[in-house]
């Protein structure tokens, strides 16, 4: 019984919240004005608080007034505590920018010296250096490598590497293997 009387009461309330949105995007299609319309558009986009779902139960929908800039030119204060909103510009500011800090922390080109070369039956090469690191190459060109010769790996697009000398302009697309 609590619970038919519960959901039932979710359903008017969420019923009642989008009849409100629905009247006030029409409010907002009413207005002639391209720019105002826009603004009004985004102040109930930004009125409109969805909250999160409980219990299996849909919480009801927070909805403020919508104010067109030609009937009331005040700002709007919203009801969001202002540890939401400096969260909300802390994001806006580090938006895009999560691709920068990592290249900052990265190297995108090391030395290494060969110790050993090996070759797979497809003439891929394998390439162990003095550090320890194996590489392996992923292109099927001939490249001409001897022990003990430093070469570089640098990034390449899409994640990929390429491994060249200093002496020559070739280089070949490898992997890592350890």
């Amino acid at each position: 019984m609590r619970f038919t009387l519960l959901t039932g009461a979710v359903l008017l309330v969420s019923a009642q919240a989008n009849a409100a949105i629905e009247q006030q995007l029409t409010q907002c299609a009413g207005i002639t004005d391209k720019l105002e319309r826009l603004v009004c558009y985004d102040n109930l986009a930004a009125s409109i608080q969805v909250t999160t779902v409980t219990n299996n139960f849909t919480a009801p929908i927070a909805v403020a007034p919508v104010v067109t800039p030609a009937a009331a030119p005040a700002v709007v204060a919203s009801a969001a505590p202002v540890a939401a909103a400096a969260a909300a510009t802390n994001v806006e500011d580090n938006f895009g920018m999560e691709v920068k800090r990592v290249q900052e922390n990265t190297t995108d080109k090391i030395y290494l010296n060969v110790e050993s070369i090996a070759e797979d039956a497809y003439g891929a090469l394998k390439i162990t250096f003095t550090n320890g690191q194996i590489w392996k190459q992923t292109e099927n060109r001939k490249f001409n490598l001897k022990v003990g010769e430093k070469v570089f790996i640098e990034k390449a697009a899409l994640g990929s590497f390429l491994m060249g000398t200093e002496s020559r302009n070739a280089k070949v697309r490898v992997k890592r293997l350890k």
